[in-house]
């Protein structure tokens, strides 16, 4: 069974893979890695294309439209069945003249249809043939019916409209870019906070571990004192003691310096169990920013949280705008050509035939008093983004200056962590020496053995603290 056990571990050891990084590095792998990077571009492009959208309402619209409908019966100009002065037609096709009206109007017709008897049929099939033909001659072919049109539309002027949808379409597409811009600088700050997390918790580790190693030698050191007389048990219990609690402390920093590791690998796109070793040579050295070399103007223009509010004002100043042409009036001209079969242009044919058409089309609002407070509702929004835009500065302003105060702050740490620790190491080293001679007590080496772990564990922090402040100064001052 342990053979297997140690067959698997030498197998896992094998298969995790190592790899040397340094800051810039892990700053790459996460942007290329990154799919909110890549979602970010495309609703850039996105806004792009609509920018370019607006600049095409400019232009002249073409369109073409057509259609085809079957009808069951064709039209008839003329009825079957009408009613005449002289007389009716019938819808049997037959016609039978008024004789009171033709009595009244021209002369007596009964008394002539007496006189001649056929006369009346003659007529009255006369009249009611020649009714047929002219009906027949009024039947349009409308079985099927073909439509196709052809048209330009070309807007004149819209109240403002168009200008104002290109400023918004404008801003929304620096609006997008200042996101995607933001959105890799917060990357940047997560692995920069991740990479020095690390560096942190590892130099801590093996400051817990050379620390367990020291009280090791001591535990040694007074086990053979032990054996000639010259110390007690009570002074192996006390190195014992501290000895436990080190070696916690050290098995605390083993597990939280490979969740963190675990933390970067996962940010940069790494495999969970990728072992990287990270580049620590620039922990120990000085800022090299300075609060005094901080340009507050240049600082509140290179922010892109500023950038997107003041886009956000032109957007609504132009909502402002967009509102108000609602309450001025439209001109739209537009041109046509219109065919059809049957052809409406001559007789019903059943031919294609077609004519132009052009006309403008003017709107006048009159009484529109929503529009009029919607226009109120606007301008209350845009002096919104503009004071949003004031509290921004304002705050942007503060934000500087306590990071560049505690860049500052972090620069003395550092500096007096390092003087203390040349004294921590010549205190721990006369302790010993005084120790090993008898002279100091086992309680006194511990205490000095302490101040040397607290010495350095406050050097790691302050130089951590350093590191970071700089991320945070170059963060917050836009670059």
């Amino acid at each position: 069974m342990t053979i297997i056990c140690s067959i698997f571990l030498f197998a896992g050891n094998v298969s995790a893979k190592k790899m040397a990084l340094t800051l810039d590095d892990c700053r790459e792998m996460a942007a290329a890695k990154n799919k909110q990077s890549r979602i970010n571009k495309e609703n850039a492009a996105a806004a792009t294309d609509l920018r370019r959208a607006a600049v095409a309402s400019f232009f002249p619209k073409v369109s073409a439209n057509g259609g085809y409908t079957w009808v069951e019966k064709n039209l008839y100009l003329i009825p079957d069945n009408y009613n005449f002065a002289i007389g009716t037609m019938n819808a049997d096709g037959t016609f039978a003249f008024n004789d009171d009206a033709i009595k009244t109007r021209l002369f007596d017709y009964g008394d002539l249809k007496a006189r001649f008897p056929e006369l009346d049929k003659r007529l009255s099939d006369w009249v009611a043939e020649e009714y047929t033909k002219a009906r027949e001659a009024s039947e349009l072919d409308i079985h099927n019916v073909f439509v196709a049109q052809v048209g330009v539309t070309q807007p004149i002027f819209l109240g403002g409209k168009l200008v104002e949808l290109y400023k918004i379409a404008k801003a929304t597409e620096q609006m997008e870019m200042l996101k995607a811009g933001k959105a890799d600088e917060d990357l940047m700050l997560k692995v920069d906070e991740a990479y020095w997390r690390v560096i942190s918790v590892e130099q801590k580790f093996l400051l817990a571990d050379k620390y367990c190693t020291m009280l090791r030698k001591a535990e040694q050191d007074i086990s053979a004192a032990m054996e000639e007389g010259t110390m007690t048990k009570a002074d192996l219990l006390k190195i014992r003691v501290a000895l436990n609690e080190a070696e916690m402390n050290r098995q605390k920093a083993e597990d939280g310096l490979a969740l963190s590791k675990m933390a970067l690998c996962q940010l940069v796109g790494l495999e969970l169990d990728t072992e990287v070793q990270l580049d620590d040579s620039n922990l120990d050295s000085p800022s090299l920013a300075k609060a005094e070399d901080i340009d507050m103007d240049r600082v509140l223009q290179q922010r892109r949280e500023l950038q997107m509010l003041e886009q956000a004002e032109k957007i609504a100043k132009a909502g402002v705008m967009m509102t108000a042409s609602t309450l001025m009036p439209n001109i739209v001209a537009s041109a046509n050509y219109i065919t059809t079969n049957p052809n409406l242009q001559n007789g019903f044919q059943n031919k294609f035939g077609g004519t132009f058409t052009a006309g403008v089309a003017v709107n006048i609002p009159i009484a529109h008093a929503d529009d009029i407070y919607r226009l109120k509702a606007a301008k209350h929004k845009a002096k919104t983004v503009e004071l949003q835009l004031e509290e921004a500065k304002e705050k942007i302003e503060l934000q500087v200056t306590q990071t560049s105060q505690q860049l500052t702050t972090a620069n003395h740490k550092l500096q007096a962590a390092t003087a203390n620790i040349e004294n921590a190491e010549e205190n721990l080293r006369l302790a010993q020496a005084a120790f090993e001679e008898g002279m100091l007590t086992s309680t006194e080496l511990l205490g000095a053995q302490t101040a040397w772990l607290k010495a350095y564990s406050e050097k790691i922090d302050a130089a951590i603290d350093l590191r970071m402040a700089e991320v945070y100064l170059k963060n917050h001052t836009g670059k």
